[in-house]
């Protein structure tokens, strides 16, 4: 059984999305793509100043969002109806499909703000399909806890008795919430054919049987294929485990478009601004 090992250790860099939120960047810059993860933003601050004026009405097309909260509050609200109020746990799952108009505000005027946005891709024959919303209430999620971890299952299965509430899915989805005690091991196997990645959010591990430094908070760990993941924890550690089936699909970009050419990016653009954008 081949062993997972590091491939790239990646620093975020400090990024401002929305009407000024502050953010770290590490999927989106460079790597610009890791199939089919198109982004992922780190948001959280004490100072309300660098949160407090959310993210406004927007639109999307041709992907999928993940918000994922640790700390605070926000306000969910999207052209297909979707709605609700994320607390400390909860998580957001929305394809935005053929068009999606949305705004993320805080429903706080103070206090810590922490969470995660991940971009998933969509292929070419789903970018068109009716968006959906997903609301992930953190009560309800699926976990694991023994006397050396505790997981928070939010897409994928842990001991195959414990499963995410994100199924059917095209890319078949992992995404887990680590938390490790000092001087314990993680090992989890993951599919050979998925691209995956551990972003480290609190703690210091080791990963395989290489030695590297600095595996400590916001830093995104690229990992090689293999069957068998080992982590080991250095300090009592808190990370993030996601892993995806790549699309292996050509993809343009445009903002908060994705799609797989240049001309649907611009019809994307002619719709939002003729009006014919979201359907109804």
């Amino acid at each position: 059984m081949k062993n997972i090992e590091i491939n790239q250790i990646i620093s975020p860099i400090l990024a401002s999305d929305g009407a000024g939120v502050k953010l770290k960047r590490s999927i989106g810059v460079e790597p610009n793509y890791f199939d089919p993860f198109l982004m992922l933003d780190e948001f959280g601050s004490e100072n309300k100043d660098d949160y407090i004026a959310g993210f406004p009405p927007h639109p999307h097309r041709g992907i999928e969002t993940v918000t994922y909260m640790l700390a605070g509050d926000f306000e969910h609200k999207d052209s297909t109806g979707g709605q609700g109020r994320m607390t400390a746990g909860d998580v957001q799952w929305m394809k935005t499909g053929s068009g999606i108009i949305h705004s993320e505000m805080p429903a706080m005027k103070e206090g810590k703000l922490h969470g995660f946005q991940l971009w998933i891709n969509m292929p070419a024959n789903q970018k068109m399909s009716k968006p959906e919303y997903h609301y992930i209430d953190a009560k309800k999620m699926s976990t694991h806890k023994d006397e050396d971890k505790f997981i928070k299952v939010i897409a994928g299965k842990f001991n195959d008795n414990v499963k995410g509430p994100i199924e059917k899915h095209n890319v078949e989805p992992i995404y887990f919430d680590v938390e490790l005690e000092k001087d314990k091991e993680f090992e989890f196997n993951l599919p050979l054919s998925h691209n995956s990645f551990i972003y480290m959010i609190q703690g210091e591990i080791k990963i395989g049987n290489k030695k590297h430094e600095d595996l400590k908070e916001s830093k995104l760990i690229l990992l090689t294929k293999g069957k068998l993941l080992k982590v080991y924890s250095l300090k009592k550690s808190k990370f993030l485990l996601i892993s995806g089936k790549p699309i292996n699909e050509q993809i343009v970009r445009g903002g908060p478009f994705v799609m797989n050419t240049k001309e649907e990016i611009l019809q994307a653009i002619d719709d939002y601004h003729n009006g014919t954008f979201v359907k109804q």
